[in-house]
């Protein structure tokens, strides 16, 4: 059974940093491509970032290029998204997914690829 705990969410002011941390447990870190995902009540949960098996490839939505970066650490199964100069556009529940494949090089922006969910853990940026 795998399970995703998202941490690092918090109430910051614009122009903070925050990092977020997700562990990955019950499977293989390395056999998962990674993504962080956002949501906010009355809107679609919207994507972020998402980082190979490999953390060789990386993608991100436009709104956050250049502020936000997303890395792994396989020995330590976890999966992070640094968040800098934060915009209270920025506010949301933030979730980590995870999808089993067996592409080294593999990653996606969709929901539907992704296998498992953490809990989410919310980020509130104040003006």
């Amino acid at each position: 059974q795998v399970q995703l705990v998202e941490s690092g969410g918090g109430l910051v002011q614009a122009g903070d940093s925050l990092r977020l941390s997700c562990t990955l447990s019950g499977r293989t870190f390395a056999s998962y491509s990674m993504g962080w995902f956002r949501q906010v009540p009355g809107k679609e949960r919207e994507f972020v970032a998402t980082i190979s098996r490999s953390g060789e490839r990386t993608q991100y939505t436009d709104s956050v290029k250049g502020r936000f970066t997303i890395s792994r650490d396989n020995a330590k199964n976890t999966v992070y998204l640094r968040m800098n100069n934060l915009k209270p556009e920025d506010t949301a529940v933030y979730y980590c997914a995870a999808d089993n494949t067996w592409l080294s090089d593999k990653i996606t922006t969709r929901r539907t690829d992704y296998d498992y969910w953490g809990q989410g853990t919310q980020v509130t940026v104040s003006s």
